[in-house]
């Protein structure tokens, strides 16, 4: 029976230097962290850290930085010309509703839905994939089919146009701000 508690107690403080040892717990100083609680949430949270539970807690996280992203403004930009039924920027996706394109008799049995998938956040044609979809319909009778149109290529190459053009001009007014004020700082120091 001492045996067994020895190896216990072994197994035990054996377990807890591993744990110390892989970085498990990590020592910090208070310079390094707020003071403040919510800063330290809001920190950690950042950081992909931290989750919340209840008041304040928010499904999926909290993704107000889809504005930094030229690929994703860009597209929602392109697409203004019809209602979007899903815009996920967690999720990678847009969909439009249903629109006709035209005027026409047949435009009204002839209905359209884009969506516009991400496949990455860098500005590249594999980045995103787009498909067009039909609807038709005759006396109630409606057919829903994923066809194969230029709409698709002609807006894959405006968003990566307009992407590319946003993502220089944001560069640009990047260096003109921060750019410049780093580089005064440094000089200063």
């Amino acid at each position: 029976m001492n045996t067994n508690l020895f190896k216990l107690v072994t197994l035990i403080f054996f377990t807890l230097f591993l744990m110390n040892s892989c970085g498990i717990y990590k020592r910090s100083d208070v310079k390094d962290n707020p003071i403040n609680v919510d800063e330290r949430v809001k920190r950690n949270i950042q950081e992909g850290r931290g989750f919340r539970f209840g008041k304040g807690a928010t499904r999926g996280g909290d993704f107000d930085f889809a504005s930094s992203n030229p690929l994703w403004r860009s597209a929602v930009n392109v697409l203004d010309f019809v209602p979007l039924t899903n815009a996920s920027y967690s999720g990678g996706i847009i969909i439009t509703e249903w629109f006709s394109s035209g005027n026409n008799a047949e435009s009204n049995t002839r209905e359209l839905k884009i969506s516009v998938q991400f496949m990455s956040n860098e500005i590249r044609a594999d980045a995103i994939r787009i498909l067009v979809f039909e609807k038709s319909c005759m006396q109630n009778n409606c057919k829903t089919k994923k066809i194969k149109s230029k709409l698709e290529s002609e807006l894959k190459l405006a968003i990566l146009k307009k992407a590319a053009l946003m993502e220089k001009e944001d560069f640009k007014k990047y260096k003109e701000t921060k750019g410049k004020n780093k580089a005064k700082t440094i000089t200063q120091n």
